[in-house]
């Protein structure tokens, strides 16, 4: 067994993992980018130079980020490049040793461009069927609303999430930006989806602070925070939170490059994680943030001060959070405790 970082970072690498907050166009890498950005040519501003791409995903503030994110979604044309772009995220998981994932999917921005929403979710569930044959890794979708496109975005993603839901789809979301999209005025789609079944799992508390969170918790019946990163100003909500056991999904270095840390070490993360909230570590856009999930476990381990046997405890609280079924999560957590075993006895 390799002692110090390079000793976590072998560890991490080998590790099974599941992943609950990692957006689907958002997870494209440089050469799928590239790809599509080389096929709409004159289209886009995106680079079709996966180098260039380095500079382009460097971002000013969450606004600037934005920007650059639609400009992305602006490349999936047709039912094809979805199908091309989720067999690619679902490779580059795999190659992590990522088991289950849980992928937020904006079928609004799709839809809206043209491709027919038949055609669309055709494309993300045989990509979904294939990766689990081929590759070994579970997907799951959770179809998020699109908070800066406002309420016409919200009728439309309910809609495609309860008219036309694909067989992977499990939860319901809300993502963009914060700052002037309140979260009250999707209550009514939240209710729709979760009367449907759907678990609701809204972003809160990423750029804004921790009443963005409450809101989310009492009004849109959150059952995990995407983000969650200024929930730790209010002592009550972390009280809450722990006492509810609401699941936090933590992206490290996305808040950095977002601009809502200014450095890494400001994270809030070791807050969390002394109060006693159940912390889960997650990649979000992770070739645009320049990271990928072991990069991000190798963060917090950092953070935290972790071993082996800590940074296993961090992956079975990403199971613990997930959405997979009783049976689902003994086997991945089973797979996980059984790694670590093996590390310690190599």
């Amino acid at each position: 067994m390799a002692e110090g970082v390079q000793g976590i970072e072998a560890f991490i690498a080998g590790m099974p993992k599941a992943e609950l907050h990692v957006h689907h166009v958002g997870s494209a890498s440089p050469r799928v980018v590239a790809e599509l950005a080389a096929r709409h040519a004159g289209r886009s501003k995106v680079p079709v130079d996966p180098q260039a791409l380095a500079e382009y995903f460097t971002f000013t503030d969450f606004a600037h980020f934005i920007e650059v994110y639609l400009s992305v979604v602006d490349l999936i044309r047709d039912a094809e490049d979805v199908r091309a772009l989720t067999y690619g995220v679902a490779q580059d998981m795999a190659r992590q040793n990522i088991r289950y994932a849980e992928l937020t999917v904006t079928p609004y921005s799709s839809v809206s461009r043209g491709i027919p929403d038949v055609a669309f979710m055709e494309a993300i569930e045989d990509a979904r069927l294939s990766a689990e044959k081929d590759l070994g890794i579970v997907l799951r979708w959770c179809f998020d609303i699109p908070g800066e496109a406002g309420l016409a975005s919200a009728e439309e993603t309910a809609r495609l999430a309860l008219d036309l839901a694909p067989d992977g789809l499990v939860s319901f979301g809300l993502g963009g930006p914060e700052i002037g999209v309140p979260r009250p005025q999707f209550k009514p789609y939240f209710d729709r989806a979760r009367a449907a079944g759907l678990h609701s799992v809204p972003h809160a508390g990423e750029s804004t602070g921790p009443e963005t969170v409450w809101d989310a918790i009492r009004v849109l019946g959150a059952e995990r925070i995407g983000h969650g990163t200024q929930s730790v100003k209010d002592p009550a909500l972390v009280d809450y939170l722990g006492e509810h056991r609401i699941p936090l999904e933590v992206c490290p270095t996305s808040n950095l490059a977002t601009r809502v840390v200014e450095r890494i070490e400001d994270h809030p993360v070791r807050q969390m994680v002394d109060a006693g909230l159940l912390v889960t570590i997650n990649s979000d856009d992770p070739p645009m943030f320049g990271t990928d999930l072991n990069t991000e476990y190798a963060v917090a381990a950092k953070l935290l001060g972790l071993d082996e046997a800590g940074v296993a405890a961090l992956a079975l609280g990403a199971v613990e959070a997930s959405f997979l079924d009783g049976a689902g999560k003994r086997r991945l957590a089973g797979e996980i405790d059984a790694y670590l075993a093996g590390w310690r006895t190599a």
